[in-house]
């Protein structure tokens, strides 16, 4: 069977760049919890959906993270990979210490790639989810992302991140029932 290319071919995801992604539920179960009035409403799932987006940039200090929302059952977000940070990191570190570090290791610091920062979002996110209790829990097969080439297209996606849930009844994403969330 043919499965459609999810990244653009050729592209090197580790680049410096913002990238709009979109990572869904399996079977878009709404398990994040709801939307209120235009108002998303997380659960603890959600919650943990949320934490582990922010842990990224504590994680892998090479990227920003900007316009972000918790959807039932997708999450939209504006990541950006800064290559020169990994450099300046490196550089920032004392003269012994750097010199130590170069001596156990010949590899640079390695900047993952959109693809794997994602991976790590939704492994460490998985997995605090099967902790609190949604074991069947999983995340869809990929994600979608878009390279932001622009200030207007970075506006636009960020104003369609913030306005995600006020536009939920319309949503494509929109068909499936929540799951009840374990007490």
């Amino acid at each position: 069977m043919f499965r459609k290319q999810n990244r653009l071919k050729g592209y090197d995801y580790s680049n410096d760049n913002l990238y709009f992604i979109t990572a869904v539920v399996h079977n878009r179960i709404s398990c994040f919890g709801e939307i209120l009035n235009g108002v998303m409403i997380l659960n603890d799932y959600g919650k943990i959906a949320s934490d582990q987006w922010y842990w990224l940039e504590q994680q892998y200090q090479y990227i920003n993270l900007y316009e972000f929302v918790v959807m039932p059952n997708h999450i939209h977000g504006i990541i950006e990979i800064k290559r020169h940070v990994a450099r300046k990191i490196i550089d920032e570190i004392e003269e012994a210490d750097y010199i130590k570090a170069k001596y156990q290791s010949s590899e640079p610091m390695k900047i993952k790639s959109l693809s794997e920062l994602m991976g790590a979002y939704k492994t460490t996110s998985s997995k605090k989810i099967h902790l609190a209790g949604y074991k069947e829990f999983n995340w869809q097969r990929s994600f979608h992302d878009h390279i932001i080439r622009n200030d207007n297209t970075f506006g636009k996606i960020s104003r369609y991140i913030k306005n995600n849930p006020l536009k939920w009844e319309r949503d494509r994403f929109n068909k499936k029932p929540m799951i009840l969330q374990k007490q």
